[in-house]
């Protein structure tokens, strides 16, 4: 099977979801190109030609490799160093011949200079096929990114042509025994050398790809601030000039995940070069951070394409009662359902991929120094503004959705599903790694709120007059298209319903009789006291699952007005997500 070709939804979304006039006028900003191209449409029909060849590898090789490297796992720890498995060791063999290293890489470095977009598209289509191999190969393209982002010429000329080439790729260290998702708390030192450089002392835990070659790693220099404040990044290799720089002490045994390492990291009087400045090292971390949240979102896209075409498979050829099961009323149903939320999680997948893709390709203009066009500067503020509200929902929903369906599909197949021998258990394994690694779930759902929270606080009035957009008696003069007003008239009763609720968990305390008193209720220090905000923060993950559903439903009303024949998802996914905003709004009335 191809992972893309053979999805006629993945076509569509593809050629028609994609923002490709913005995305090719940064990419290819002249006609005809040095690659031979004279318009946008051969640009989109050979980017398409890229993920059709990438969709037939994944369909037709990388997925039916999964079951063995997850019986095999993904290798050993010896001497310091990962050895990988025979069948990841192909995987790599085969990404390395397909070019998939270096899809995004610029030219110059020996990349092919893509998209972001198509090469994480591609990323995917490798998790459909096997979580565990696209988690590796995934470290080659980020670290690549990071490398071209934020390191000196040197070593990008020197390393980003090693990732492309598959001889090394890297990890992202931050998580220590007591530092998880409180980083500020890290014990890892850098000491500056008289040459420089600094030697870490420290160790890192549950570390994934922790032995690919190289590491980013946040340490804490001599004297310097306590908590965020204080943290620096440095790039430390694992071999240098002959010798052994760090070692991998374990890859951890895991629930799932069986085909990727998770290392423990030591550092002993490791040598490491600095990164950008000192202290700033927290702020480039989560530039990564922010990626991978990104890539987690389409992770799980991958695996809900899995787990949900794999219970329909089933349910086609499954007879029982006299009928195959998919034709049960309420597997029907439930069949139906899940392909409704797949479906409408990968209508937002794709628009934030769009945003994402502006975002990172402007990003890296201005961080080589190059000034921005008037033009490029509003797109440049626009992709900022929707990546940075869109990356912890997309992270935080598709987590728990791919958790929640890969248990669907478990019990759409019954005992079957329950059994090694099929692949419905382990996409239920593997689910659980994305609602952990790269911020909890918890923490995308304060994450959420937060920067919610400042949008409200920075200017309340403009929020509460939001609210009229929307309001029944507006729709009246509406002319937008019924999808949008239907939209408009949702997200007008959560904002209402999100208000009351603020309202109540917020306001301070006042004795009304008292003029001085009276003050504090105008006071918005007094609204943002701790006692009050702990209460809000309760609802933290209803909050989150809201602003998920609404955010799905302003794509799928966007892409319904422009073609009717999107109508349809809207109105499903509406119908689906309607009983859940008012148990939402029924959990804040009652627990506020």
């Amino acid at each position: 099977m191809n992972f893309f070709s053979d999805v006629a939804e993945n076509v569509y979304m593809f050629k028609n979801a994609i923002h490709w006039d913005d995305i090719i006028n940064l990419y290819y900003p002249e006609f005809p190109t040095a690659d031979g191209f004279k318009t946008k449409e051969e640009v989109v029909q050979y980017l398409t030609d890229l993920v059709d060849a990438t969709g037939n590898w994944t369909g037709e090789v990388l997925a039916p490799r999964a079951r063995e490297l997850d019986d095999v796992g993904a290798g050993e720890v010896k001497d310091g160093n990962t050895y990988p498995s025979a069948p990841l060791s192909a995987t790599y063999k085969d990404a390395k011949e397909l070019s998939l290293f270096g899809m995004s890489a610029e030219p110059q470095y020996g990349g092919m200079g893509v998209p972001v977009s198509t090469q994480m598209i591609s990323f995917t289509q490798m998790n459909r096929a096997c979580i565990a191999s696209a988690t590796q190969l995934g470290f080659f393209s980020s670290m690549a990114d990071m490398v071209e982002r934020f390191c000196d010429e040197e070593d990008r000329a020197r390393l980003i042509p090693m990732v492309v080439q598959g001889d090394i790729s890297g990890s992202m260290c931050l998580t220590e025994p007591g530092a998880g998702s409180d980083v500020g708390s890290l014990k890892t030192s850098a000491v500056k050398q008289a040459d420089g450089t600094y030697l870490l002392n420290g160790s890192k835990i549950f570390i994934t790809n922790g032995g690919g070659g190289f590491g980013f790693v946040l340490a804490r220099i001599k004297d310097a601030p306590t908590g965020l404040n204080g943290i620096s990044l440095f790039l430390a290799e694992q071999n240098l000039n002959g010798k052994q720089n760090f070692k991998i002490v374990k890859s951890e045994h895991k629930m799932g995940l069986h085909g990727s390492f998770t290392c423990e990291v030591l550092y002993e009087n490791t040598v490491a070069k600095l990164v950008g400045k000192e202290h700033q090292g927290f702020r480039y971390m989560l530039h990564l951070m922010n990626e991978a949240r990104i890539g987690v979102g389409l992770q799980c896209l991958g695996g809900i394409e899995a787990c949900v075409g794999y219970a329909r498979e089933y349910a086609q050829t499954r007879s029982q009662f006299g009928k195959v099961i998919a034709d049960l009323p309420l597997m029907k149903r439930n069949l139906q359902d899940w392909e409704t939320e797949r479906d409408a999680f990968r209508a937002l997948m794709f628009d934030t991929l769009s945003y994402f893709d502006i975002y990172q390709k402007l990003d890296l203009k201005k961080r080589h120094g190059h000034a921005l066009t008037e033009k490029e500067e509003h797109l440049f503020k626009k992709a900022s503004k929707w990546t940075r509200r869109r990356t912890p929902l997309v992270k935080f929903y598709g987590s728990e959705t791919f958790t929640l369906l890969s248990q669907r599909a478990i019990q759409a197949l019954g005992g079957y599903g329950f059994m090694h021998e099929y692949d419905a258990e382990r996409y239920h394994r593997d689910s659980f790694a994305p609602l952990l690694y790269e911020g909890t779930s918890q923490i995308q759902a304060l994450m959420a709120m937060k920067d919610l929270m400042k949008v409200i606080m920075r200017s309340p009035a403009k929020y509460f007059q939001s609210l009229v957009v929307g309001h029944p008696f507006g729709n009246l003069f509406n002319t937008s298209h019924l999808t949008v007003k239907e939209f408009q008239s949702t997200q007008y009763e959560f904002k209402k319903n999100l208000i009351s609720l603020i309202i109540k968990s917020l306001k301070p305390e006042v004795d009304y009789t008292d003029p001085n008193e009276v003050k504090k209720f105008f006071d918005a220090r007094n609204w943002l006291a701790e006692e009050n905000f702990d209460k809000l923060m309760i609802h933290a993950e209803t909050i989150c699952h809201g602003l998920s559903y609404l955010e799905v439903l302003r794509v799928l009303s966007k892409h319904a007005s422009r073609d009717n024949t999107r109508t349809e998802l809207f109105n499903r996914y509406k119908q689906l997500v309607t009983p859940r905003f008012q148990a939402i709004y029924s959990d804040w009335r009652e627990r506020t």
